[in-house]
């Protein structure tokens, strides 16, 4: 072995594994992409960090909701489920929001709102009204003629065109772009 003369020691001999030698040779190969809930637990260390106590508190709500989902599962979530639980979170918020409206509490209004713009932040971009348009008409001509008795089907089909594109799309929106058009044939 090659001994240092000038301490006599041996080098440290270090455990090189088949994992990383592909982390070290190949790092553009594998690149793994943080989870929903990594991601959110590293956001809530940053916010403790910064003393962001609102941010805190939506990033701690947000993490509650997540968890009790994948204890009624039983499983861990997967990226779709837990973007569907994030939905429906903004959902009740903008329920939240126009009751709180309605009853002339406006800071608590602001404050649901400003909770929908955290959560919106991990989820992909919303679809434009355009968009939305745009898919319920490519829906409307690849079925043929539909009628207002078929507005379920088209319905079905939109939502499942949106869902494979990766959009996120609300579906009183897509209702009422099915209507608008099957109205207007």
């Amino acid at each position: 072995m090659f001994k240092n003369k000038a301490r006599g020691h041996l080098p440290a001999v270090t455990r090189v594994t088949a994992a990383a030698l592909i982390f070290e040779f190949r790092p553009s190969v594998y690149n793994p992409v943080m989870s929903l809930v990594d991601q959110i637990q590293k956001d809530i260390t940053a916010a403790m960090k910064a003393r962001e106590e609102q941010r805190l508190s939506t990033l701690r709500m947000v993490k509650a909701a997540l968890k009790n989902r994948e204890i009624e599962k039983m499983a861990p979530l997967d990226e779709k489920e837990s973007q569907a639980v994030l939905t429906t979170l903004i959902k009740q918020r903008k329920e939240s929001v126009e009751q709180f409206t309605k009853g002339g509490r406006q800071e608590m209004a602001d404050k649901e709102a400003a909770e929908i713009v955290l959560i919106e932040s991990y989820l992909p971009k919303a679809a434009g009204e355009a968009d939305v348009v745009a898919g319920v008409k490519a829906v409307i001509a690849e079925m043929g003629s539909p009628t207002m008795k078929d507005m379920g089907t088209v319905m079905k089909n939109a939502m499942a065109r949106f869902s494979g594109a990766g959009m996120r799309v609300e579906g009183k929106m897509v209702s009422e772009a099915v209507k608008q058009e099957l109205a207007g044939k």
